[in-house]
């Protein structure tokens, strides 16, 4: 599909190849309810199972991709929150702290496969990305 002027918009936020270690691969997951049937059959007491899928979304011409998109739940701590991010660069961790406010609140709502604007003009260093707070994966 590339080949004929297709451009990746999702789940990818760069047209590379992917970053993820051949032991991992970039799924998100979505929650499905089970009914009585299936309970019974797998085993289960909980009506409502996790099931992993990947996709990719592909469009003719140039996609608006995000510029990273989270690859797993965001970790919330006290004070901070820990994203696993894919960008053009590669794979990052990023640490949003309470000190940085509106990115702070915002990085507590995003969910796994959200698309995320890494912060602009901190590091100094090109990549747009907090200084002392990114580390590569």
């Amino acid at each position: 599909m590339i080949d004929q002027g297709g451009d990746v918009a999702a789940p990818c936020p760069h047209v590379g190849a992917c970053p993820l270690a051949s032991d991992d691969w970039c799924h998100f997951a979505a929650r499905v309810d089970r009914s009585s049937v299936q309970r019974r059959l797998k085993g289960g007491s909980l009506g409502y199972e996790d099931e992993k899928y990947a996709y990719v979304a592909v469009t003719r011409g140039a996609a608006d991709r995000c510029a990273a998109r989270v690859l797993r739940r965001p970790v919330a701590q006290s004070r901070r929150v820990s994203l696993r991010l894919c960008t053009s660069e590669g794979l990052r961790q990023e640490l949003v702290t309470r000190s940085e406010g509106e990115r702070y609140r915002a990085a507590r709502k995003t969910r796994w496969g959200d698309g995320w604007q890494p912060a602009e003009g901190k590091a100094g260093d090109g990549t747009g990305l907090p200084a002392g707070r990114v580390s590569t994966a």
